[in-house]
């Protein structure tokens, strides 16, 4: 049985049909890439899974439960957590009180939230900042944040929307190590990136969007080699 599995899952948007028919699969312990060109309906089909919109037709089945038309709160209970593309932090509270937000999604006093919270932190680095206020973050470390606050929530899936966008080459780098270390811990990861560099290295499989339909899957060489992808994303073969 796959972790979860989207069955001919279409979202509209008025006349726009943002998410078109699309059906895949993600298997426990998988690294899963989707890319795509802006407007593809790659955070839209984010926001279904995590349910944020309800699918206009198709079903989305987690650990063989359908969660279709579950609220973002219920998916998050029932162990999906997601990222922002920009990040989200409550600016005028510290590091430590925004991971304590997600921490209490499952744990049942201030003083268990705290202490989950830190151990999030010293796993993504940020304990040196627990207790500046996250306004004063820089970009990567708001990205970091971004991560624990999911984690907090102990997600099997994990949902990253253009982690590395944004960042330099050395913070790029860094990014891949921790999305590795979340992986090494047991978490399945599907995400949305549009640095190539990243999704190539970290992806055993791709999915390609192009308004709104699927239009390749297949491991990162062979996404690199279609051509409809090519045409529709790349522009060119990608050089490992």
């Amino acid at each position: 049985m796959p972790l979860l599995k989207a069955e001919n899952v279409t979202k509209r948007f008025a006349g726009l049909v943002a998410v078109d028919n699309v059906s895949f699969r993600i298997e426990k312990g998988d690294i899963m890439g989707l890319i795509g060109a802006n407007g593809a309906g790659k955070t839209t089909l984010f926001n279904v899974i995590a349910g944020v919109y309800p699918p206009d037709s198709g079903r989305i089945i987690y650990k063989g439960e359908n969660i279709t038309h579950h609220k973002a709160y219920e998916v998050c209970k029932k162990g999906i957590a997601r990222t922002f593309q920009i990040p989200k932090p409550f600016l005028n509270i510290t590091v430590l009180e925004n991971v304590m937000v997600g921490a209490l999604s499952r744990e049942e006093s201030l003083k268990e939230a705290r202490r989950a919270a830190l151990e999030v932190l010293e796993f993504v680095g940020l304990v040196p900042k627990k207790d500046v206020l996250a306004d004063s973050l820089t970009l990567a470390d708001r990205k970091r944040l971004e991560i624990a606050k999911a984690l907090a929530t102990k997600p099997d899936l994990l949902l990253l929307d253009e982690v590395v966008a944004g960042l330099n080459a050395v913070e790029v780098e860094e990014m891949i190590d921790l999305v590795r270390k979340v992986h090494r811990k047991g978490v399945t990861i599907f995400m949305v990136e549009h640095v190539m560099r990243s999704i190539m290295a970290l992806c055993e499989r791709i999915m390609v969007l192009h308004h709104g339909e699927k239009i390749a899957e297949g491991t990162p060489e062979e996404i690199s080699e279609d051509s409809k992808v090519i045409d529709a994303y790349l522009g060119e073969k990608y050089t490992f």
